[in-house]
């Protein structure tokens, strides 16, 4: 077999490799081997599962609201123009809320998930939007005749949304009952924007307004144009800022300490009533600065609260900024690494090795690559365009590479694979499609290595030290020797229509070896390789119960662990 790819350089390894098999020991005085970890946050021995709430499953119908908004502006349903025959997407409300999601709490648990991502909870305008450019198939920004149904056009920070909760379920209940059920919730929040704010023929609704827990209005962007607003003069006008940022939302000015106030005060609500976690919209249209003291402030009172945000972009080093301790700390979306995967395992069928750039294993602009979190496809692109073998490909590199995976409502069985918004993306998905999910070829597959996920710290947390990434075929470990736990991980991909043998020689660990999903164990001598056969589209996971005694292997895994060990590396 070829080695490649391997997470340090072949020559460091080599060095490093001959003084180890000498001593494994540190010389006197020598600074001691570093520990192997990937990550020591807690959120990473989570796997997310992502609701668009609305989207999800309607379980409580005396929500839905059908009526709001009627007769010129109704807020539910309103099918997108322009849909080729057979196709369909829609606008408005569909009706699923909080009894939807709580009743299929233990579909997601039962998947592997540790935790739900749900889309923002906060109060949204009661008719459909009357501005803008009318909403078009296929069309991104296109919001006319739109409501706010998927929750990111908030008009109060404080108020749930009325079409989510039910009676004895409000958002606290919620938590409650997901935590009960072995979930933990991760909020989405928004601070960069409120509602669509100007192009109405009139003002209309709660559109460009923002009120405060006390229901008073504080904010009113009047239906003008950013360039008209007097934030110096008006104090209406005071929280926004008079530049246009995204379509016609209103542009949220971070530089007003009250608006500061404002969004920290509404996410300690949501965090003091169950929020485990946050979810950040939009980061990169805010300023780092006000990412540290969002940050800062949150901590303060809920010490370790781990946070995620969007900045819908390709660039690592954009992206890795908001990562570093002097921003705030904050995770992101791992842009770049879904990138990769729709190469690799979309309709273009690229190579494995496509994913080693983007891995960033030996030094990048993030302050930890083990704690990104990973995805193929959202609610914000077009979802993954691939038969039933790519997405079970997809999520067994998912669900074994660094990283905290998160899969989008309705992959687990490749719902609406490859439509984008306003072309069935964001599509009902609904319970009939969930009851009969259990039978779909990928979600059988997904269950079985999510759940192996969940019970192998080495891959929630483990170092990455790669073997093999090329064509049809990867293998890698994912070591963890920290707090009391030794285990490693052997990671063998195949992605290929047939079989596929693997042959590992140079970082081949002696001693037993369980075969996690398939049953049985091997034991390895000394000099022996590990060989084994992979079935097409198939995954194979092998573990290690001790502390690894290969010296090659160890000094590969010690080497990575270096890369991260001192904090992040200095940004570029």
């Amino acid at each position: 077999m070829r080695l490649c790819f391997l997470a340090v350089p072949l020559a460091a390894l080599l060095a490093v490799s001959t003084a180890a098999a000498q001593s494994t020991a540190p010389a006197s005085g020598a600074s001691p081997p570093p520990a192997l970890l990937g990550t020591p946050e807690p959120m990473a021995a989570h796997a997310v599962y992502f609701v668009m709430t609305d989207r999800f499953v309607n379980g409580d119908p005396s929500n839905d609201h059908r009526e709001q908004g009627l007769p010129d502006h109704g807020t539910w349903g309103g099918r997108v123009p322009g849909a080729p025959a057979g196709k369909e997407d829609f606008v408005g409300y569909l009706g699923g809320d909080f009894r939807g999601l709580l009743d299929n709490a233990g579909y997601i648990r039962d998947l592997g998930f540790g935790a739900v991502w749900l889309t923002p909870i906060v109060e949204q305008p009661d008719e459909a939007f009357s501005g803008g450019t009318p909403a078009a198939w296929g069309k991104m920004f296109t919001d006319g005749g739109k409501s706010g149904y998927h929750g990111y056009w908030a008009t109060n920070f404080y108020e749930i949304d009325e079409h989510l909760p039910s009676d004895g379920l409000d958002f606290r209940a919620l938590t409650a009952g997901l935590r009960a059920r072995g979930l933990k919730t991760v909020l989405d929040v928004v601070a960069n924007h409120g509602s669509p704010s100007f192009t109405a023929p009139t003002q209309r609704d709660q559109f460009g307004k923002l009120f405060n827990e006390a229901g008073e209005l504080v904010a009113d962007h009047q239906n003008l144009p950013p360039r008209r607003l007097k934030p110096a003069t008006n104090p209406l006008h005071a929280f926004y800022r008079t530049e246009p940022d995204i379509a016609e939302l209103s542009n949220l000015d971070e530089r007003n300490p009250a608006v500061v106030d404002y969004l920290v005060g509404s996410s300690l609500k949501w965090l003091g009533q169950g929020a485990d976690a946050l979810r950040l919209d939009t980061i990169k249209h805010m300023p780092l600065s006000f990412w540290k003291t969002y940050a800062d402030r949150l901590r303060a009172e809920h010490p370790g609260l781990f946070m995620f945000g969007e900045a819908f972009t390709y660039d690592a080093a954009v992206l890795g900024a908001f990562t570093r301790p002097e921003n705030g700390g904050i995770s992101v979306l791992d842009f770049p690494l879904q990138e990769a995967m729709g190469e690799v395992f979309g309709t273009r069928d690229a190579g494995f090795e496509a994913l080693v750039p983007a891995l960033h294993l030996e030094g990048g602009p993030f302050a930890n690559p083990y704690a990104l979190m990973t995805f193929y496809d959202n609610h914000d692109m077009p979802r993954l365009d691939a038969d039933d073998a790519g997405f079970i490909n997809a999520n067994h590199f998912l669900f074994t590479a660094r990283g905290i995976p998160v899969v989008y409502q309705g992959s687990e069985i490749g719902f609406m694979r490859g439509t984008a918004e306003h072309a069935g993306n964001r599509n009902y998905f609904g319970q009939a499609r969930i009851d009969a999910a259990p039978s779909n070829p990928i979600h059988a597959a997904l269950k079985r290595i999510a759940t192996l996920r969940a019970n192998t710290p080495a891959l929630q947390r483990g170092l990455q030290v790669n073997v093999l990434f090329e064509g049809d075929r990867a293998a890698f470990y994912r070591v963890l020797e920290h707090g009391g736990v030794a285990q490693t991980a052997l990671v063998l991909l195949n992605k290929g229509d047939t079989a596929a043998r693997f042959r590992i020689d140079a970082l081949a660990q002696p001693g037993r070896w369980r075969e996690a999903m398939g049953g049985g164990t091997r034991v390895l001598v000394a000099g022996e390789a590990f060989e084994a056969e992979v079935p097409a589209n198939g995954a194979q996971v092998h573990l290690f119960e001790r502390p690894l005694t290969a010296p090659a292997l160890r000094s590969a895994a010690e080497a990575a662990a270096r890369v991260y060990a001192a904090g992040a590396p200095p940004a570029p």
